[in-house]
């Protein structure tokens, strides 16, 4: 999936036959290969590439020294994991597969040619980071004021309205292959909160979810019960007036 970078910066500007290709040639160098539940790069270590997501999910975590974790946000194609990491000195956060992904290692100096010679490239990729943001704001909103149910819903909503733009959903379902561990993680609830949530979800007939496979039942009535607004991750392609020359 060479294109993902490319697929998921047209989200926010229209680019050149010229950019395109200059962002598939950055994506298809350095490719790497890892297992599932293995760590890209783990908290204190030096970071010395921006790594793109091809193929497969990932997440960002931080962990407490008495094993505790907290999943702090999701990796699916497309994504840059920290567009700037690179300047840092050390990782103050660990990244892990969640299944087996595909990722190429972007070194810094390959970076930040691509950005200087695009000012709308450069644009767009500050339109990712500031939609990251908004994300990590709206995650900490869910776990400080929503309630369980809430929480989960709204992460459903997020995550699928998310991989649609990436064209990873099929009408109204997609893969999905996080835990009830893993929800956990991310949303502050024990295991068994959890659990108890995915029943109530699927007694109202919003969601199923089939081994590794959620459908979402009815969107807009899921969107309602956990107070979701889409506005945060920036889908009104706000950013496409950038008008490219084909």
């Amino acid at each position: 999936m060479v294109g993902a970078l490319q697929f998921h910066l047209e989200a926010f500007a229209r680019l050149s036959q010229q950019e395109r290709a200059l962002i598939d040639r950055l994506a298809s160098r350095n490719v790497r290969e890892a297992g599932a539940r293995r760590d890209i790069i783990r908290e204190g270590e030096r970071p010395r590439a921006v790594n793109l997501m091809l193929e497969g999910w990932a997440y960002r975590y931080k962990q407490l020294p008495d094993g505790r974790r907290q999943v702090v946000g999701f990796f699916i194609p497309g994504d840059l994991c920290d567009a700037n990491v690179f300047i840092l000195r050390e990782m103050d956060h660990s990244i892990g597969t969640i299944t087996k992904v595909r990722y190429a290692e972007i070194a810094p100096t390959d970076f930040e040619d691509l950005m200087a010679q695009s000012p709308r490239l450069t644009q767009a990729l500050w339109w990712h980071e500031l939609v990251t943001a908004a994300v990590q704001r709206e995650w900490t909103t869910n776990v400080g004021q929503r309630s369980a149910y809430e929480r989960i819903a709204h992460l459903f909503c997020e995550m699928f309205l998310r991989l649609r733009v990436a064209g990873l959903t099929q009408d109204n379902g997609c893969d999905w292959p996080l835990t009830q561990t893993d929800l956990a993680d991310a949303t502050g609830l024990t295991p068994v909160h959890v659990n108890r949530t995915l029943q109530e979800l699927r007694r109202e007939g919003l969601i199923e979810l089939q081994g590794r496979r959620l459908t979402i039942r009815d969107l807009d009535a899921l969107q309602s019960v956990a107070m979701f607004n889409p506005n945060y991750l920036h889908l009104d392609n706000e950013g496409r007036h950038l008008d490219a020359n084909d």
